[in-house]
């Protein structure tokens, strides 16, 4: 029987309490709650679109702003990521969608290669989607792009509409982590040319 790549992370902090679990093998059930209604929304469909399994269970101090809350998500959701390589075996490392919504276009590219690094090329017209900061997605990508030791590219060259645009980019980001996640196939050539990812 093969076992599924499955695995979680749980963070608690004075300022927040996050537990996420991944299963790369099934696509349901998507259970989020992360407490940021428009968050719920793009990580949604960030995994519908990853095809992969989702469960977030999310709290913090969003009476003082949504900013730890955000961030923490994103970290908590990068070590999830970085166990899934370390305790379920090689991964094909690099994965890249482009995806339109609308008036909004948004390119990602990933390379899981133990060196952390993000480009976020990416600007909002509107400042606020629901009750949501659009600033603060990029912190969100900041914090799994650390705790999953990748590169991460992301890139919108235009977009007239905050929700289209930050909708657009998870769906890319989703459908480039199913390709950089895909479990490598029959090949003793590892993840890089030098031995090593890091």
């Amino acid at each position: 029987m093969v076992k599924p790549r499955k695995d979680f992370f749980e963070r608690k902090t004075k300022e927040t309490d996050i537990r996420i679990e991944v299963n790369l093998d099934e696509s349901v059930p998507l259970e989020i709650c992360s407490g940021v209604p428009f968050m719920d929304h793009l990580l949604y469909g960030m995994a519908f679109h990853g095809g992969f399994q989702l469960k977030v269970q999310g709290t913090g101090d969003i009476d003082v702003d949504f900013h730890h809350l955000i961030e923490d998500t994103g970290i908590v959701l990068g070590e999830v990521f970085y166990k899934l390589v370390i305790n379920h075996g090689e991964v094909e490392r690099f994965g890249h969608a482009v995806i339109p919504m609308d008036d909004a276009l948004s390119r990602v590219t990933i390379d899981v290669c133990g060196r952390p690094y993000l480009h976020y090329d990416v600007s909002f017209p509107q400042g606020l989607v629901g009750s949501l900061d659009t600033a603060l997605l990029k912190e969100f990508f900041a914090g799994f792009t650390a705790r999953a030791r990748i590169n991460l590219h992301i890139h919108v060259p235009y977009g007239e509409n905050s929700h289209h645009i930050a909708e657009s980019q998870f769906k890319a980001f989703g459908k480039a982590l199913k390709l950089a996640y895909a479990k490598k196939g029959n090949s003793n050539h590892g993840m890089s040319a030098k031995g090593t990812i890091v």
